[in-house]
């Protein structure tokens, strides 16, 4: 069986079983914070979802030794944290779970509303884009008109005659449009 180490929590070391589902026990992390692993595993059971998927495996402890141990896979570790109240661990752990759960809070955040503000910015970026598309489409449109008028005018003087010329008073006059 394969062992990961996957966090230190409060100076104690949290290890991982089973490289394909990492199934993490909780008594070391409820030892670790000071939490009553009795009341945990009975929430746990009784939690909707993660009742579903708690359950035992086959786990080294601290001594070395090999024990069945409550688990919880790897993915739902950080959430069945995140629902521990900082008032209830040791006093030495309290300010790192806060710190956690503030840090929760924020990924939380970034993953709910952050979409909604790239969105936003999105549309904001692209209707700006699409302003200055439709000016420079204008603008294209008035220079290619001009042009249009300055290669008919190229046309018109190439074309002419010296006789023409000298009928115009020895003057080329090109008409300006707009």
């Amino acid at each position: 069986m394969n062992k990961n180490e996957i966090a230190t929590i409060n100076n104690v070391v949290i290890i991982a079983t089973d490289e394909t589902e990492k199934l993490i026990p909780i008594k070391p992390i409820c030892d670790a914070l000071g939490i009553d692993y009795p009341t945990q595993y009975s929430k746990l059971k009784e939690h909707e979802f993660l009742s579903s998927v708690v359950g035992l495996s086959p786990t080294t402890g601290s001594d070395g030794k090999e024990y069945e141990m409550v688990c919880l896979p790897y993915e739902f570790i950080f959430g069945w944290l995140f629902t521990i109240n900082p008032k209830n661990v040791k006093p030495e752990a309290q300010e790192a779970v806060a710190k956690y759960q503030v840090e929760c809070y924020r990924a939380l955040y970034s993953h709910f509303a952050e979409p909604q503000i790239f969105l936003a910015q999105q549309k904001k970026v692209t209707d700006e884009l699409l302003d200055q598309r439709e000016t420079a489409k204008t603008n294209f449109r008035i220079a290619d008109g001009i042009l249009k008028n300055i290669e008919k005018n190229i046309n018109v003087t190439r074309r002419m005659t010296i006789e023409e010329w000298r009928l115009a008073n020895k003057s080329i006059e090109i008409p300006f449009e707009k």
